[in-house]
């Protein structure tokens, strides 16, 4: 089982963003020691009424900080960006990384996303489709024949080729049958968001090994899943520890989700507790140790990305965190 840090980047309207860049330097280098093998950072825009920080930038400022870690951006909102742009970027944090570079892409669901930077949202599928064609092809560092509904490249070649040949992992999200399946049709790995459930992660895990084998498809080298954890101190109840920024985020992405489901408000406000015990880690190390092997055991995980920090939390717990992972990550060798 490997482990890694899902850095959360993004803080609370006014917040002082000053200092946040050494916390993020200093929250990698405790990963690091701590035995974590992955860092990845989201991706929005328009994120009211949370400040965010954008991944590639920000990806390249820690990549020194992360030698020797996977590295990427989990996960980038593909039809929203040119994939000539977004393959020769992560081309590029592929050779700072020393060929260690994964990229997590998906389909994007706020609409005032897609309004503000000017793609129409009924077209974010084909453009993603699409947009991973135009990435594959680039990444092979031949010359580009390609005329689609959305890109044309005649004739040019990327500016460099990936370290790696063929290019990083392409890790794809998506909490539903229907992106699942093309999960295991484009990328090199599915990867559920923390609002999938574990019995959830467990079912649509399988429903894409199962896509992958009739496709005649290897099966994934990974199963990475992301999510929200906390390494309490060991006394008490952990989740009262971070509560009220974890409440906060949540509340945050289901006002974000609008209609759409993607955050099932009614359950997060009725009983956040039976909705974290669905789908986070925390508790003690010991406790954390059993629900990091629980979930290998259940849905078939082998990567697991922790998000520590939330909008309202302080550094100090974080890093704490972070250090007691070190102990959980040694627990679980």
């Amino acid at each position: 089982m490997k482990l890694g840090l899902y850095m959360a980047t993004q803080w609370r309207q006014g917040a002082d963003l000053g200092p946040e860049l050494a916390n993020l330097i200093e929250q990698t280098r405790t990963a690091k020691a701590s035995g974590l093998a992955s860092l990845m950072v989201g991706q929005h825009f328009v994120s009211s009424p949370l400040q965010m920080f954008q991944a590639m930038p920000l990806l390249a400022r820690l990549a020194a900080e992360a030698d020797g870690m996977m590295l990427g951006p989990g996960l980038l909102l593909l039809p929203l960006l040119n994939p000539v742009i977004v393959a020769e970027e992560t081309a590029t944090l592929d050779w700072l990384t020393g060929g260690n570079a994964i990229i997590g892409l998906g389909l994007g669901y706020r609409q005032e996303e897609f309004d503000s930077i000017g793609v129409p949202f009924k077209e974010r599928v084909p453009r993603f489709v699409e947009g991973v064609e135009v990435i594959r092809k680039l990444w092979r560092g031949d010359v580009v024949e390609h005329r689609g509904r959305f890109h044309t490249l005649s004739g040019v070649q990327a500016s460099l080729a990936p370290k790696r040949p063929g290019g990083p992992p392409i890790w794809m999200a998506g909490d539903v049958e229907a992106a699942v399946k093309r999960a295991a049709k484009l990328a090199d790995a599915w990867m559920p968001s923390p609002m999938v459930t574990q019995d959830n992660v467990g079912r649509l895990g399988a429903l894409f090994r199962e896509t992958r084998a009739a496709a005649g498809l290897a099966p994934a080298a990974e199963f990475p899943i992301i999510r929200e954890c906390h390494v309490g101190h060991g006394s008490g109840n952990a989740l009262d520890e971070v509560r009220e920024p974890l409440g906060f985020k949540y509340e945050a992405y289901a006002a974000w989700s609008g209609d759409s489901g993607f955050v099932p408000k009614e359950g997060i406000r009725a009983d956040f507790d039976k909705f974290a015990q669905t789908r986070f880690i925390i508790g003690s190390e010991s406790q954390v140790v059993d629900q990091i092997a629980a979930y290998g055991e259940r849905t078939g995980t082998d990567h697991i990305l922790l998000r520590v920090q939330w909008p309202g939390l302080d550094q100090k717990t974080a890093v704490r965190t972070l250090e007691r992972l070190g102990r959980v990550v040694e627990k679980l060798c």
